[in-house]
């Protein structure tokens, strides 16, 4: 019998039921993707007529909802409730700030991820993931008790985080692909880029910190607002602020990269032959808000996280430049308060270290010589470097075996092990 030769018109046809078949063989999702049904040319003229008026009313109800379920520091409820506005904004941004909630067991660190993530874009809560849920979902992520995600074992995971804050990274896997000829590996790309919130008790590490507008969430005696059942799924308010700011999303806005560029003109302006009186005008539209940025004297890595939401409160308040200055001094003030923490830790570690490297003896040492010896060890010249801090960072890191006062002050005995333990967390 004569074996009939294939025709490259019947291959086509195989490679077309093949492809056909495939994509009947796969799993029907159980949860559907929502359809964004209305375009930018389909939104209500009103919405487009009213866009700024609009974010403002959204976010004035966002304020009100935050107040009404959340005890926050009077100047959080302001950076939440821009950072919220950014996600439906969030692909407009070359980056976009993590949001991190530092507290105490029963502060409401999940209750404010549930009402963060129920106003934001596509937003959703998760306790524990994998690379594969991070890269392979889209919208805004919520990650409460972040603490597992440092386990050994999570490497991959924590070095994926690192990488979400900014537009750009991709992630790539292989996978099987049917052809006519047998199966093939191909790959797909992922986009990692999206808003995401992060809530623990015992801060966070330096590198993920890094890309963090940290909040610390102190725990509430206000009755009024601990017992409310969270219902935010439910209130009519949250589904009008919701649909608002989507509507929104969908209108023409000034988050384009054209402000980034006017932006670093703006600042090669500035080192070179800028000044108050120069006739810059490149930039009309953005001049007021760049010189209010600019007074927040924040440099590299902060000033990139507070831009998004200098230019949404900007947006906001375009008729009222006190808006956007509020803003700035309180991105200005979150900014410092964490350098200041970062100096605080870094002299633990450096602490924590230096007493590792003691011999380990159950003599008493004055916490004036160990002082001066730790000190001399790093070069410290700093006067909030006391005897005072000393003692209290000792017993803050658990390193007192024991302790008594004498006549040449206190002295203690120091456990060697117990740093030498420690600081294998660090190295």
């Amino acid at each position: 019998m004569v074996e009939k030769l294939v025709t490259n018109e019947q291959r086509l046809v195989f490679e077309r039921i093949s492809e056909e078949l495939k994509e009947e063989e796969k799993p029907v999702k159980k949860i559907k993707e929502k359809k964004e049904v209305i375009t930018k040319d389909e939104a209500p003229k009103e919405i487009q007529a009213n866009y700024k008026k609009n974010l403002r009313i959204a976010y004035d109800n966002i304020i009100k909802l935050l107040k009404e379920y959340i005890d926050l520091k009077e100047e959080y409820y302001n950076i939440v409730a821009l950072w919220i506005i950014g996600t439906y904004f969030h692909d407009k941004f070359p980056s976009y700030p993590f949001l991190f909630f530092n507290a105490m067991k029963g502060s409401g660190k999940t209750r404010i991820m549930n009402l963060i993530t129920c106003l934001s874009k596509n937003g959703e809560v998760l306790n524990a993931m994998t690379e594969a849920v991070l890269f392979r979902t889209k919208g805004t992520l919520a990650i409460d008790e972040y603490e597992g995600v440092t386990r050994k074992g999570n490497e991959g995971l924590r070095e994926l985080l690192n990488s979400c804050y900014k537009r750009g990274t991709k992630v790539k896997r292989m996978k099987q692909q049917k052809t006519f000829e047998g199966t093939e590996q191909v790959v797909e790309e992922f986009e990692v880029y999206r808003p995401i919130v992060l809530a623990n008790i015992w801060g966070m590490e330096s590198v993920l910190g890094d890309r963090c507008i940290p909040l610390i969430l102190d725990k509430s005696n206000r009755e009024e607002v601990t017992n409310l059942i969270e219902l935010f799924k439910e209130d009519e308010l949250v589904k009008e602020t919701t649909k608002l700011l989507y509507l929104c999303s969908l209108c023409i806005c000034s988050f384009s990269a054209e402000v980034y560029k006017e932006w670093n003109t703006f600042v090669k302006n500035n080192y070179t032959n800028y000044t108050n009186n120069t006739n810059y005008t490149n930039n009309t539209n953005y001049i007021q808000t760049f010189k209010t940025i600019k007074l927040m004297d924040l440099n590299g890595r902060d000033l990139e996280l507070s831009f998004p939401l200098c230019l949404i409160a900007s947006e906001i308040g375009v008729e009222n430049d006190k808006f956007l200055k509020i803003t700035t001094l309180t991105l200005k003030q979150v900014f410092l308060d964490k350098k200041e923490e970062e100096l605080v830790e870094n002299q633990d570690i450096n602490l924590i270290d230096f007493i590792s490297q003691q011999l380990q003896s159950d003599n008493f040492i004055t916490i004036k010589k160990l002082l001066q010896d730790f000190k001399d060890s790093f070069a410290l010249t700093e006067e909030w470097i006391n005897s005072k801090w000393m003692g209290r960072a000792l017993k803050r890191l658990n390193l007192i075996k024991q302790k008594r006062r004498t006549y040449r002050g206190v002295e203690m005995i120091i456990d060697v092990e117990k740093a030498q333990e420690k600081i294998k967390m660090f190295k």
